[in-house]
């Protein structure tokens, strides 16, 4: 018999239903699309989808990587469908937003790591919506520049990478990521696009130190890192990495207030917290300053 894990009593999330959240769900499947927020089992998929906002997933359901924090589903992925650009444009079209956020899976086996399809999402959607604000949440591209170009250009209002967690626990959370790498990215963003803002999230739990997240986010912020998420790591099932440790409330007030002294334009943390919970709202508040 499985034991069901106790979590503590701060973390506590709407349980998901709802007739805006069961309309959501038809939308999505009708539009032939994923989200991350029901393929990575996210806490806040109730709250999300009540409110109409979800996180696209392109690029289909199937990571070439299994990382040891992740549920999307690992393996070997399809054919390319090139027909999910203007179908994810008609949807958020469907829905009126305002701002969408588009993330993928990892496509190792595509020679840009899917940048094209990042870049054709932005274009459809905003011939079809030119008012919606899109924020983009990418993976490394195996340190493919020339892909990240392609994505840079085709001007995503916020460029997101997260590197996760802190160096001395990559191999065993991100066995196929570096973070050296993923650092580079985020500076090679602004290179590229010096106006273009910047963000990465972080997550706790995993067996890191308070030091090393604040040398994390120290490193974040000599590359120019401009919007920073914090969250506490939830194990989405036995097979996955377990949880070392929660984080109380006050610590994560504690790591937000040391983001702000290090000069992030804005810094979101706490036990729920994802890196596109409240994206549009983040991004508001670090443009006005």
């Amino acid at each position: 018999m499985t034991v069901r894990e106790r979590k503590p009593e701060w973390i506590r999330a709407r349980f998901p239903g709802g007739e805006r959240y069961m309309e959501l769900k038809r939308i999505l499947r009708e539009g032939q699309l994923h989200s991350v927020c029901e393929e990575a089992r996210c806490p806040n998929i109730g709250e999300c989808f009540n409110a109409g906002t979800a996180t696209f997933m392109i690029l289909g359901d199937t990571c070439t990587r299994a990382c040891g924090f992740c549920d999307v589903t690992s393996g070997r992925p399809q054919a390319l469908d090139l027909l999910e650009p203007f179908r994810l444009a008609r949807t958020v079209e469907r829905l009126g937003l305002d701002y969408a956020v588009i993330t993928s899976v990892n496509r190792d086996d595509l020679d840009d790591g899917g940048a094209s399809v990042f870049a054709a999402c932005l274009r459809a959607i905003r011939q079809r919506l030119p008012a919606c604000e899109v924020e983009v949440l990418i993976p490394d591209f195996e340190g493919n520049w020339e892909a990240l170009r392609t994505v840079v250009e085709a001007q995503p209002v916020v460029l997101n990478h997260n590197t996760e967690t802190v160096p001395r626990l990559y191999r065993r959370v991100r066995p196929k990521a570096r973070y050296s790498r993923s650092l580079e990215l985020l500076a090679r963003v602004k290179q590229i696009n010096p106006a273009m803002t910047t963000k990465s999230g972080v997550m706790v739990g995993l067996g890191e130190t308070v030091e090393e997240l604040r040398q994390m986010l120290t490193d974040l912020r000599a590359h120019d890192v401009d919007l920073v998420t914090v969250g506490q790591y939830l194990r989405p099932s036995p097979k996955h990495l377990p949880v070392e440790r929660y984080w109380h409330p006050d610590e994560f007030a504690a790591i937000a207030e040391a983001g702000r002294a290090l000069g992030f334009r804005h810094i979101e943390a706490g036990p729920l917290v994802r890196s596109s919970y409240h994206a549009g709202e983040q991004q508001r508040v670090a443009a006005l300053g």
